[in-house]
């Protein structure tokens, strides 16, 4: 869930950004009584996501602006739909236009681009998921808009469960069975623990150990048809690695309950949306 608090913190840090003592162009230029009205216009089809943001930095900016969104956040929208309206002080709206502009763009970027995925896994029955490949210091929005798109949220954070990957079993070493189980007793019974395997011959000593979740990281379509029948429902099965718009379908269809997808968030590109501005 998106907190007003989450996203306080990320425009407050990006108005100061841009204009860190003040816009002085409009200031400069603008005369202090004049006002503006300007409408958000869609420039090609996508996915919205970020109504809240996109107002909350017209307000952080100046609280006399009037902000209204038409659209839902995870609603389609085409090339020239209106999306978003706001008005007030002419010098506020235009200061708040780039970071509302920058903000609602790439959350309607990733959100886009998740509804590929999941339309692309359409009745399989996998899930696709992010992960913490976020921008730094936008997780919070990021992980919005994939839900937004019809998309799953993985793990918030470090501290939200237990995943080990390659790296940690490999300063491990020794019986990973009895690595996992140790790990397990200590835990709190609510809380995940998954583990990552890069090769079939790891499953069942995984299994042994009792974990949530079995990550099958980079594997083929073979292998991976072959772990699903392995692990025949004694864990969540996620795939990972490699996975495009180009594969993911053939991946979902070998029977894993969810495909994480790091290039929902790093690699989705920001939606063409323009703020058209009427000055009184």
């Amino acid at each position: 869930m998106l907190t007003t608090t989450a996203i306080d913190r990320v425009v407050r840090a990006a108005l100061e950004e841009d204009a860190p003592w003040g816009d002085i162009t409009s200031e400069t230029l603008i005369p202090s009584s004049a006002t503006a009205e300007a409408a958000l216009v869609a420039r090609e089809t996508g996915v919205f996501s970020g109504g809240e943001v996109f107002a909350a930095v017209f307000r952080h900016a100046d609280p006399s602006i009037r902000t209204s969104i038409d659209v839902r956040d995870g609603e389609s929208f085409a090339a020239g739909d209106r999306l978003a309206r706001v008005a007030g002080p002419a010098r506020a709206v235009l200061t708040a236009e780039r970071v509302a502009l920058n903000l609602t763009q790439r959350m309607s970027g990733v959100a886009t681009l998740t509804a590929r995925y999941v339309h692309a896994v359409s009745g399989t029955g996998a899930r696709i998921a992010d992960t913490r490949k976020t921008t730094p210091g936008l997780r919070a929005l990021e992980r919005h808009a994939v839900v937004a798109g019809g998309g799953r949220n993985h793990r918030f954070s470090l501290s939200d469960a237990v995943m080990a990957k390659d790296n940690h079993l490999a300063v491990l070493g020794g019986s990973l069975s009895d690595a996992l189980r140790a790990a397990r007793a200590r835990l709190p019974h609510t809380t995940h623990l998954e583990v990552e395997v890069d090769r079939i011959d790891q499953i069942d000593e995984v299994l042994a150990a009792g974990v949530d979740t079995i990550m099958l990281d980079n594997f083929s379509l073979e292998d991976l048809r072959a772990g699903v029948d392995r692990i025949a429902g004694r864990a969540t099965v996620e795939a990972s690695g490699g996975v495009s718009l180009d594969t993911v379908g053939d991946i979902a269809r070998t029977g894993v309950d969810v495909i994480s997808v790091g290039a929902l968030t790093h690699s989705a590109r920001a939606i063409d949306l323009g703020l058209d501005l009427e000055v009184r």
